[in-house]
């Protein structure tokens, strides 16, 4: 009798999603989320600026430097990647030091981007620019929160402490202001202290710019906008705040966050309203339809 055939079983591949990581926790917990939703994570992550840990929270990860983006795309390929997610801050700082050609000692692909698609040094147009070199490739960018949605931030009062009267006026004021500085791409983050601009948000990043007002206006009492640019590209740059935003505004002496709801990422949320509580910072996620009528009632 003859014995039975052994038929092979495949099992099944989890799909690869590519990450693009720089700065922050924020690369960490879309990996962490990627992960528990059971996609493998494979990481280019930004020598100098991603965190040295990143192994720990992805498949496979590589450090490249910023401006090699000949080694990112051919990590990406060699691994089967198509899609890929950007996540964490990109220090642009760099590309205004004199000696920047030989600190970042650009490939070919990057300076074939340069030439080709960056037409200024705004976020937006960088972003773009590599976004369209990638391409090139077949490799796409996809928003973090196809995969992560409940990163979103909710609508309403976030802690138990309310905007007073006098910071409901500063969150009018500095919104409008902060919605125009991000359709301009200039930054999205606007620093009001009684309906006077202490700090508005440029290359130096939001927590800079919190102690920057910190510095300019010993009082206190400091009131922090941070919106979406008018026409948020969801796939980078989406206003993210965390526990690093608070303890910042706290060595400052800001009393209110004001978000965007739906428009903001809000990273390890438990930890944050239990630290703002503990700080006595009141955290508010708004629609810009709904400035005007919070302030007029």
């Amino acid at each position: 009798m003859p014995f039975p055939t052994t038929i092979p079983i495949r099992l099944h591949q989890p799909e690869r999603i590519g990450l693009l990581a720089g700065w922050g926790r924020f690369p960490i917990v879309f990996a962490e989320q990627a992960r528990q939703q059971g996609y493998s994570v494979y990481c280019n992550a930004i020598a100098g600026m991603a965190d040295d840990e990143m192994s720990q929270y992805c498949d496979k990860v590589q450090f490249t430097p910023l401006a090699r983006l000949g080694s990112a795309i051919r990590f990406f390929r060699k691994n089967g990647v198509k899609r890929v997610v950007m996540a964490g801050k990109v220090h642009k700082q760099v590309l205004f030091d004199p000696w920047r050609i030989f600190r970042l000692l650009p490939d070919m692909r990057t300076v074939h981007m340069w030439l080709r698609y960056a037409t200024t040094k705004s976020d937006d147009s960088i972003l773009l620019a590599v976004i369209r070199e990638f391409e090139r490739d077949g490799i796409h960018f996809e928003s973090a929160l196809t995969f992560c949605p409940e990163l979103l931030v909710k609508h309403g009062f976030l802690t138990k402490r309310q905007p007073t009267s006098s910071q409901w006026k500063d969150i009018r004021f500095g919104w409008d202001l902060a919605k125009e500085m991000g359709r301009l791409d200039i930054g999205q983050t606007v620093i009001v202290q009684d309906t006077a601009v202490i700090a508005v948000e440029a290359i130096e990043g939001t927590d800079q710019c919190i102690r920057r007002a910190g510095s300019l206006c010993k009082r206190g009492n400091l009131v922090v906008i941070k919106v979406a640019k008018p026409r948020q590209d969801m796939r980078f740059d989406v206003p993210t705040v965390g526990v690093q935003t608070l303890q910042t505004m706290q060595e400052a002496g800001a009393r209110v966050l004001a978000i965007e709801s739906g428009m903001t990422i809000l990273l390890d949320e438990p930890e944050v309203l239990a630290l703002a509580e503990r700080l006595g910072i009141a955290i508010v996620s708004l629609k810009s339809e709904e400035i005007q009528l919070r302030v007029a009632s």
